[in-house]
């Protein structure tokens, strides 16, 4: 493949990369991707996918416990670890060969190795084979990102783990320390403490899952202490001792030093993005705080050079990563696409109970100016969720008090990841209150709730 040239190369195949290069081919150009380890990247191998995929699996025994509620018998209650993790990881192996499928369907070039660019429009590729010379007009960088390490907090794999330690867990935790509270640190902590680990999460700001609307985290908070986690927040991990047989981490909080015992620790405590070693700085790409400078349209300042999804910045998210793929590949074929707004991009929590919210939390909302009008909505008043035995939940949304605009939408709940979509798809059509008040929801549904929230916000609430 030496000096092959090509339209638009695109470094890494993750959710942003892979569907980059996939429209950059449907729109009639000439693709490459390059990729170090696994087609669909972290997100498919080793993130979204295979952790929805250790959640279901928990989600299930939590209902096999709670058998009796709904007029069942379930003996014999257990799980086998190893089983459970096969699964995910059988999940993942399937949509990586879905992806590898999806490139060679629409003609995309796939090179396995560690790319460098040694001059503008240039990508040297390190394989097995040795180094090929690549060069295109348009190149995309798609790296994503990696774990951050905190300094004595570095997983080792045996004691202190990161995501990819708990994907494949050396065996079951029974006293579990999670750092962090984000979407990846609450996740895992749901998911162990449902298999019966006795799990505490440390957190640094003053609340859990920190950039949700402050009171969805603190319904969120207490149904997890409700299943029997410990929740600290404003506090801080000062260091870990690492015994063979555990770990004894050193926790500030109120100004006071303790120190608890656990036998495993995982660190969730943010990401880094992966930018060295690629030849960014001699081209002259801007880098701040790990992550490559852009505008609104992903490109970096220099020609023919974009970056998207994690390496690019806030939100961290693989369906922002997609559709900043899609909108500078259609930047490259000569097409005008709007530029992806971060606002309106959906943030999921897969927990337990589930959260998603979309847009300004009434916080932010009243720090931008606006004079709000916010409704809610329980869902003990809704029957379809006592009918499905989850009455604990909240729909909220936040208007702007004058125009009716839906500045944003905040849930916790069974299926709320589902139902966002709704808000989602609202935001972008500039919907105002009085449209989503006379859009007719279905009955019996979760998404009333939706309907009955917007409803609330203007005192005409039905059903509370």
């Amino acid at each position: 493949m030496t000096g092959k040239s090509f339209d638009m190369i695109v470094i890494g195949a993750g959710p942003g990369g892979y569907v980059a290069a996939i429209r950059g081919a449907q729109l009639g150009l000439k693709v490459a991707v390059v990729e170090r380890e696994h087609l669909g990247g972290i997100c498919l191998n080793w993130g979204c996918i295979p952790t929805k995929a250790l959640l279901r699996s928990a989600e299930v025994f939590h209902l096999m416990h709670r058998a009796g509620e709904f007029g069942l018998k379930a003996q014999g209650l257990g799980f086998d670890l190893k089983a459970v993790v096969a699964r995910s990881r059988a999940v993942a192996k399937q949509l990586n060969g879905g992806v590898g499928h999806l490139l060679k369907k629409n003609k995309v070039a796939v090179v396995m190795g560690q790319a460098t660019l040694p001059a503008r429009g240039r990508v040297a590729v390190t394989t097995d084979s040795g180094t090929e010379e690549l060069t295109a007009k348009s190149i995309v960088l798609a790296t994503g990102a990696r774990a951050r390490e905190l300094p004595g907090l570095e997983p080792d794999g045996d004691r202190v783990w990161a995501y990819k330690h708990a994907l494949v867990p050396p065996r079951m935790p029974e006293r579990l320390l999670v750092i962090g509270s984000g979407a990846i640190g609450i996740e895992f902590a749901s998911f162990y403490n449902t298999l019966g680990a006795g799990t505490t999460v440390v957190e640094v700001m003053d609340r859990v899952l920190p950039v949700e609307d402050a009171e969805i985290s603190a319904f969120a908070k207490k149904q997890f202490e409700k299943q029997g986690m410990t929740i600290l927040e404003k506090a801080t991990v000062k260091k870990l001792d690492r015994g063979k047989t555990g770990v004894t981490a050193h926790i500030e909080r109120g100004g006071k030093l303790e120190t608890q015992d656990f036998d495993t620790v995982i660190s969730a405590v943010g990401i880094v993005g992966n930018v060295e070693g690629l030849g960014l700085e001699a081209l002259g790409v801007r880098i701040d705080r790990t992550h490559v400078v852009t505008d609104a349209y992903c490109r970096t300042g220099v020609e023919g050079l974009y970056a998207i999804g994690d390496v690019a910045g806030a939100p961290w998210l693989a369906h922002k990563a997609s559709h900043e793929g899609v909108m500078v590949a259609e930047l490259v074929a000569g097409q005008q696409p709007h530029p992806v707004k971060p606002e309106s991009i959906a943030g999921c929590t897969y927990c337990q109970p589930q959260v998603a919210s979309v847009g300004l939390t009434e916080a932010q909302a009243k720090e931008k100016g606006h004079s709000v009008k916010v409704g809610r909505f329980p869902f003990m008043g809704n029957g379809k969720a006592i009918a499905l035995g989850e009455p604990e939940g909240l729909v909220k949304t936040v208007f702007d008090a004058r125009t009716g605009e839906l500045l944003g939408a905040h849930m916790v709940g069974a299926e709320v990841t589902e139902l966002i979509q709704g808000y989602v798809v609202g935001r972008q059509l500039e919907t105002t209150e009085q449209d989503l008040m006379h859009t007719v929801f279905p009955h019996p549904t979760l998404s009333e709730m939706m309907h009955e929230s917007v409803l609330d916000a203007w005192g005409r609430a039905i059903h509370f």
